[in-house]
């Protein structure tokens, strides 16, 4: 197996810390040739999961109908966040999601098995933790493609899961707005905009 250079560790850090939660006033209309996303989805599958049980579906989402259904049902669910944050005046103006402007979407689903699993006998969750990990082998291979990625959390899972027809034994993990975009930002928008500090170092590590 390869051994990898300090380059290699330069290139990937840099990859890491460019990584940026998209939102639609940045994508671009800019076709993803089927063969990059397929390089997107295989970086995906190639991420641990528990028991090697892979989990995963992915449900490219492009009809424009369904994307409007499922804005709506963003639209809806986050008027119920505007009143949870309404001491905070800067949730209003923040734009959190690209569903319509994006060049597609993905829903990331987690496949429940009728079957035991190694390694998911005592933690459940193991499964959806897996989903997870591919989730972010994604969102990394993205930004090295120069495509931006959004997950956008403010949805009802079940409505989602009807509107696309998803069947009882997968589970909704993620919702992923992918699309070419005009730049990627410096810093994490939220952090730019002090919605919250970064951690640092002391702050996360426990000895």
């Amino acid at each position: 197996m390869k051994e990898f250079t300090s380059a290699d560790i330069a290139c990937l850090d840099e990859i890491i810390k460019s990584r940026r939660d998209v939102r639609g006033n940045r994508f671009l209309d800019k076709k993803i040739d089927d063969e990059t996303l397929d390089k997107l989805l295989q970086a995906a599958c190639d991420a641990p999961s528990v028991g090697f049980s892979q989990p995963w579906k992915f449900v490219i989402v492009k009809d424009a109908k369904k994307r409007d259904e499922i804005y709506q049902d963003f639209v809806k669910e986050n008027e119920k966040a505007k009143e949870i944050f309404k001491d905070k005046e800067l949730y209003s103006k923040l734009k959190l999601e690209g569903i319509k402007e994006s060049y597609l979407n993905i829903a990331v689903l987690y496949e429940k098995s009728d079957k035991k699993i190694l390694g998911q006998t005592s933690q459940k969750k193991m499964g959806e933790y897996s989903v997870v990990c591919a989730i972010q082998n994604f969102w990394l291979m993205a930004r090295a493609h120069n495509i931006g990625v959004g997950w956008v959390s403010i949805l009802k899972p079940k409505r989602v899961k009807k509107i696309l027809n998803i069947e009882k034994n997968h589970k909704l993990i993620a919702y992923l707005t992918v699309g070419y975009v005009d730049e990627f930002l410096d810093e994490p928008e939220l952090l730019t905009l002090e919605w919250e500090k970064r951690k640092s170092m002391k702050d996360i590590k426990v000895i």
